[in-house]
């Protein structure tokens, strides 16, 4: 059998690649023009089950070792920036319930099956080696392994512009950190640094800056050499303890919904402020056309204006 990767065609936004000598899928997200959750990027990590059964990855193949997803990013310095803030004021202003709905719904989609691994024998792991900022923070929460690298920034904003993060964050953090703690963090607002997740337990382990993608193989290998029977034994574990259910991502989701439409003049010129932050981010990037192509340079992501608001 060949050990060369297997990409799958027609993603416009998620690049994945199948390494069997790995037994991991790598699923770079590469959202255009911004590096935010838009519904284009979450219907492709809503489909990814489906990708890898077109690219020959079946269940019965799974069973046979431990397999492992990862979700990266291929934006410099930016693992991904949060919820389609444009979108959100787009619906807000046309007072659009339905359309609030929609994205919600898409985004708790996403988030759930990332978290059960779409049922299969799968460990999902986030690599976080840039700026990751409300959704963006979501969406790698959601994963069973959350690996970082220090220096990282990661937040929940919302807060600063009245609302609150309802994608997964309050459920992905109350199962961590209990749900006092996962209340303190939601509620301040603040940018965070790697370092400091790691220590209260949100990050599962720290790499060096540039080391990210290094430790993640070195963590595969080791479960894959080392009692792969434990390894698999423990994602059936893992689902069957104080699992999130669909429902109460649901529920928070619709909460987050009502919210959103009581949000006043000045919450949403701060939301604007945002905004313009992720464009202004934006047209610092050099974002190459494939993950295969060189990298681009990196670049400072800590989002400006914070500070003020």
């Amino acid at each position: 059998m060949s050990t060369d990767p297997i990409e799958a065609s027609n993603i416009a936004h998620l690049d994945v690649e199948w390494r069997r000598e790995e037994a991991t899928v790598w699923c770079n997200l590469v959202p255009r023009p911004r590096p935010c959750f838009n519904l284009p990027l979450l219907s492709e990590v809503i489909g990814l089950d489906t990708r890898l059964a077109t690219m020959g990855l079946t269940r019965e193949q799974l069973s046979e070792r431990p397999h492992f997803v990862v979700f990266a990013s291929q934006m410099p310095g930016i693992f991904n920036l949060g919820g389609d803030l444009g979108l959100f004021r787009q619906l807000i202003d046309s007072k659009d319930r339905k359309g609030l709905e929609t994205y919600a719904r898409a985004c708790i989609d996403a988030s759930y099956h990332v978290s059960v691994a779409y049922d299969l024998p799968l460990t999902t792991i986030s690599l976080v080696q840039g700026t990751a900022l409300g959704g963006g923070m979501e969406g790698a929460l959601a994963a069973n392994l959350v690996v970082a690298e220090r220096g990282v920034q990661m937040g929940l904003p919302e807060v600063l512009f009245n609302l609150f993060p309802g994608m997964g964050a309050y459920s992905f953090l109350s199962r961590r950190l209990g749900a006092n703690e996962a209340e303190r963090v939601i509620l301040s607002g603040k940018t965070w640094r790697a370092e400091e997740l790691h220590a209260l337990g949100v990050i599962d382990i720290l790499a060096e800056p540039g080391e990210g993608e290094t430790v993640v193989r070195d963590y595969i290998a080791g479960r894959q050499r080392r009692s792969p029977n434990s390894v698999m034994a423990m994602q059936r574990v893992r689902r069957a303890v104080n699992p999130v259910s669909y429902a109460e991502l649901e529920e928070i989701a619709l909460i987050w919904v009502d919210a959103a439409l009581q949000l006043k003049e000045r919450d949403l010129r701060i939301l604007d402020r945002l905004v313009h932050s992720q464009n202004k981010m934006c047209g610092q990037l050099q974002v190459p056309d494939r993950v295969h192509d060189e990298p681009a340079k990196r670049v400072s992501c800590a989002m400006p204006g914070f500070a003020a608001l």
